[in-house]
């Protein structure tokens, strides 16, 4: 008798050891019992029965989804490809078991849907301009569809963009063009300046007597520093000015 309680322990201390199953911190578990959906499986050791319990063991931890290479058409009729990466976390590890059979697979081909959809409805200038709004609109569309399913997407990232050789031609010409405006504009200004700059100087020159005969002076003295200028001489307006009214009282 003693034999058979004996053997009867061992079996069942085998059976309780081979039923602890290790769940670890970054990971959850999902139980069925009979088929059922049961409970939870927390981190740590846990008992799954054999023959009546099975569980499949479900990674909490972020996960990035590289988008394929998708080629859409934007609202203006521009046809480009476009990759992106997708960011995401299960919450509720049950829901992403029972509720979709390949949540990644699921995610993914999701992601690739909205991602067309989004670029058609905007134009090539808004895409390249405002690459970081989109992705934000990209990742609440796929996060509200993937709700039902416990994923939590955290964030999209719009990778590659890549045009059609004739639109990167065309877009050059128009960069090109655009900093031919600015630098005409600009050395526009610049001349609108240096002309006032100019009127303040030959008003300060004239409303001042010797003003200009100085500044003369002092340009003959800059040439005659080197030797290989050939300087010829003016002579100042004030000079000019005094003939002309020796001349007037001669006449009269």
């Amino acid at each position: 008798m003693g034999i058979i309680i004996g053997v009867i322990f061992v079996v069942i201390v085998i059976v309780l050891l081979s039923s602890i199953r290790q769940i670890n911190e970054y990971e959850r578990g999902i139980m069925f019992r009979f088929g059922k959906y049961h409970k939870i499986m927390n981190p740590g050791w846990n008992i799954v029965l054999p023959i009546i319990d099975s569980y499949r063991k479900v990674d909490i931890r972020t996960k990035a989804v590289d988008v394929p290479e998708q080629e859409a058409i934007t609202k203006d009729n521009v046809s480009i490809r476009i990759n992106a990466v997708l960011y995401y976390k299960i919450f509720d590890a049950s829901k992403a078991v029972l509720a979709v059979e390949n949540f990644n697979y699921a995610v993914s081909q999701l992601a690739q849907t909205t991602m067309r959809n989004t670029v058609g409805s905007v134009s090539l200038d808004e895409l390249l301009g405002e690459r970081d709004k989109i992705s934000s609109e990209i990742c609440k569309i796929v996060d509200e569809a993937t709700d039902p399913w416990g994923i939590k997407v955290e964030n999209v990232e719009l990778k590659d963009i890549s045009l059609p050789e004739e639109m990167k031609r065309v877009i050059a010409r128009v960069a090109e063009a655009e900093r031919e405006k600015q630098a005409v504009i600009t050395k526009a200004h610049g001349e609108v300046e240096a002309s006032e700059n100019l009127v303040k100087a030959a008003h300060n020159l004239c409303s001042s007597p010797g003003a200009l005969h100085l500044r003369t002076l002092e340009t003959l003295n800059d040439l005659s520093s080197d030797q290989s200028n050939t300087v010829i001489f003016a002579l100042p307006i004030e000079v000019l000015r005094a003939i002309e009214g020796f001349k007037d009282l001669n006449k009269k």
